[in-house]
């Protein structure tokens, strides 16, 4: 089997690659524009093994696209590139349409002209595997879990750009037979998280002695999932998962983002002693506009049918982040040099 990936030198993506090509012996394409989340050292790990390449691609060139099927004649393909972080949407949320809904449209496009075109057996067996986010549902209350029937209200440019390719991925399936599964996600972490999300944020400020900015009064609340077991669970639904069907999947640990910092704080205090509790960097600022309450995932549909449950508690997943960040300076110190010192950004929206 070959799998395109496409967004394979980003967070999620690259830890798709480092499974299945690492652990599982897949043959892979990584198709990658590298734009300023992109880095190829996120797959270093596995890029000298048998079955992997890296294509350099923009998801929204039809033409390169056509070539790179073509070439390259994929048996699936997940669909993780995307433009991902909220608080840019604010500041330019017209490249998170260009990326996430034109490019989803370029891609599907090109994914069909391909699958219709393969033999009987072939056109069969492939797989378009949309990989999508937690954030198109909207904001919970105090209580209950997203579901895979819950209704869309996206409430930031980029949940608006991810709930649109949902829904053309959605349509290509139902209108020209596509054959298509869709998982949405709650809040990554782990290794190799580009450095303006909140957690690798408050690591690497916590190591510089910098402040650990928390937005509002910290009590907004997100579903962690250790970014390897969502590797796996990729990988399962993309195997295994129902033609036509959406699969929610989450880390099962809810967390108010100040829990989040105190928890990483307590971590270095233990790893990285710095002569003062790190607890004491923590600022509080000015909240993000339109910032969601709180996301939480019902993961029955996955655990039952398909049979994937985390294997990491957060307690053991942030350890195991934390430590990997200490013991991977070259990698952070790079990005933290060139194309994001931590700087804050959807303040634009904030000017309002």
């Amino acid at each position: 089997m070959k799998v395109l990936v496409t967004g394979g030198a980003g967070f999620i993506g690259s830890a798709v690659i480092r499974l299945l090509v690492g652990e599982l012996g897949v043959s892979v394409v990584n198709l990658d524009a590298l734009t300023y989340a992109g880095n190829l050292d996120t797959v270093a790990p596995v890029a000298d093994r048998p079955g992997y390449s890296f294509v350099k691609a923009d998801i929204r060139d039809g033409a390169a696209l056509a070539e790179i099927f073509s070439a390259e004649q994929p048996d699936m393909v997940m669909h993780l590139a995307a433009e991902s972080h909220v608080d840019r949407s604010i500041d330019g949320p017209a490249a998170f349409i260009e990326t996430n809904v034109l490019g989803t449209y370029r891609l599907l496009e090109a994914a069909r002209a391909y699958w219709s075109k393969l033999p009987a057996e072939r056109r069969e067996a492939f797989r378009f595997h949309h990989i999508s986010t937690d954030e198109v549902y909207g904001s919970l209350g105090a209580e209950g879990l997203f579901t895979e029937t819950t209704a869309y209200a996206p409430n930031s440019p980029y949940s608006a750009s991810k709930a649109s390719s949902d829904h053309l991925v959605r349509a290509w399936h139902h209108t020209y037979g596509l054959p298509v599964v869709t998982t949405n996600c709650s809040n990554n972490y782990g290794p190799y998280h580009f450095p303006e999300k909140l957690i690798p944020l408050t690591i690497l400020n916590g190591l510089e002695g910098k402040d650990l900015p928390v937005y509002g009064t910290g009590e907004n609340v997100r579903d962690w999932l250790f970014v390897e077991d969502h590797a796996r669970a990729l990988w399962t639904v993309a195997t295994k998962g129902r033609l036509g069907e959406v699969y929610n999947i989450g880390g099962e640990a809810e967390r108010t983002n100040i829990s989040v910092v105190r928890a990483i704080c307590d971590l270095l205090d233990e790893l990285a002693p710095s002569g003062r509790p790190h607890r004491e960097l923590i600022r509080f600022v000015t909240d993000r506009p339109g910032h969601d309450v709180r996301y939480a995932m019902d993961i029955t549909k996955v655990s039952n049918e398909l049979g994937w449950r985390p294997r990491e508690s957060f307690e053991t997943g942030l350890a195991k982040t934390v430590a990997w960040y200490l013991a991977n300076r070259p990698w952070w110190e790079a990005i933290r040099s060139q194309s994001y010192q931590g700087e804050r950004l959807g303040l634009k929206g904030a000017e309002k």
